[in-house]
C-alpha cells in the first residue's frame, strides 16, 4: 500500500452526481469490488468550469470516469434549456475533453429518450437517433462531444430509472395507493430499469470493447402495466385505469415506444422489481 492506504494498482474510478440516486447505488458496488472510488458532486466539482475539471482529475488521476451528473428535469428542460445545456452538454464536454488529454476511459450515462419511438421493435444501439424533447437532445448532444474527443468511452443508455436513493416512479405509485383511482398512460413503452441492475451492468463493461451499450430491464411495459405489476407483487388492491398521454398533457413530448435491446445480457424487469420491493420491505 502507498502512503495513503490505497492498493497497489487499485483502480480508481471517478463517478460524477455521486450523490444522485444512481450515483450512491454505484458507489456502493465499485466500492464492493475493490474499486478506489472518488465521489464528486456539485459542490466540489462544478463540472460546467473547464479549468476546473482540468485540475481537479490531473489531481486525482482515476482510471475511469463513471459521468452520472445530469439535468434530468425533462418537463423543465423544455423552459429551462440554457440550463440543460450547460450541464448536459458543456459539462460532458469539459469532462470529455480532459479524459482524452489524460487517457481516462469515461462512461457516459445517456437515455433512451434519444429516440424518437417511431419503431416497433427494441432499439439497438446502432439505430438511428431523434430526440422529440429538449433533455433528450442535450444527452444525445453529450454523447456526441464524448464520441468526438474520446477514444476510450462507453455510451450507456438506460430507461425509466427507479432506485433507494431518489424518487421514482415505484416510491410514487405506493404513496398514493389511497386514492379512489389512479390512472396511469398505456401508450408509452418503455423498460424499466433498477439503479443496482444498471451499476452492475457499468460495472460488467469496463472490461468489454468500446462503445454505445444499451443497459435496461429485460422486457417491457407501459406506465400503466409497470404500476400494476407493482400492486400484484405487493399484493395491494387498487383500482387504476388505462389511459392515454392525450389525457396527461406534459411541457415535454414522449417516444411512445423506447424499449431497448439489451441484448439479452440482464435479468426480467419484473425480477428486479421483486427484489428492489423486498429490500424496501414492501413485501
Amino acid at each position: 500500500m502507498d502512503k495513503l492506504g490505497f492498493k497497489k494498482n487499485q483502480k480508481k474510478v471517478l463517478v460524477t452526481g455521486a450523490q444522485g440516486m444512481l450515483g450512491q447505488d454505484l458507489c456502493n458496488i465499485l466500492e464492493k469490488e475493490g474499486f478506489l472510488v472518488i465521489k464528486t458532486n456539485r459542490s466540489n466539482l462544478d463540472i460546467t468550469d473547464f479549468k476546473v475539471v482540468e485540475k481537479f482529475l490531473n489531481e486525482k488521476k482515476p482510471d475511469f470516469v463513471t459521468h452520472c451528473a445530469a439535468y434530468t428535469n425533462v418537463d423543465k428542460a423544455e423552459s429551462d434549456y440554457d440550463t440543460a445545456y450547460m450541464i448536459n452538454v458543456v459539462g460532458t464536454e469539459n469532462v470529455a475533453k480532459v479524459c482524452s488529454k489524460l487517457d481516462i476511459i469515461i462512461v457516459y450515462i445517456s437515455t433512451d429518450y434519444v429516440f424518437d419511438g417511431a419503431k416497433s421493435s427494441p432499439y439497438i444501439p446502432e439505430d438511428k437517433t431523434n430526440p422529440l424533447n429538449k433533455y433528450g437532445l442535450t444527452k444525445l448532444q453529450g454523447e456526441e462531444v464524448v464520441k468526438q474527443y474520446c477514444k476510450k468511452y462507453y455510451i450507456v443508455r438506460t430507461s425509466w430509472l427507479y432506485g433507494y436513493y431518489g424518487n421514482n416512479f415505484v416510491d410514487t405509485i405506493l404513496s398514493i395507493v389511497k386514492k379512489p383511482e389512479i390512472k396511469l398512460v398505456e401508450d408509452q413503452i418503455g423498460c424499466p430499469t433498477w439503479t443496482v441492475d444498471l451499476s452492475n451492468g457499468i460495472l460488467n463493461i469496463f472490461n468489454k470493447p468500446y462503445g454505445i451499450y444499451h443497459i435496461c430491464g429485460t422486457g417491457q411495459a407501459s406506465w400503466y402495466e409497470f404500476a400494476c405489476e407493482i400492486f400484484m407483487q405487493t399484493g395491494l388492491k387498487v383500482n387504476v385505469r388505462p389511459c392515454s398521454s392525450n389525457e396527461f398533457p406534459r411541457p415535454a413530448k414522449r417516444p411512445k415506444y423506447s424499449v431497448m435491446d439489451n441484448g439479452g445480457a440482464y435479468r426480467s424487469w419484473k425480477e428486479a422489481l421483486r427484489n428492489y420491493l423486498m429490500l424496501t420491505k414492501r413485501i
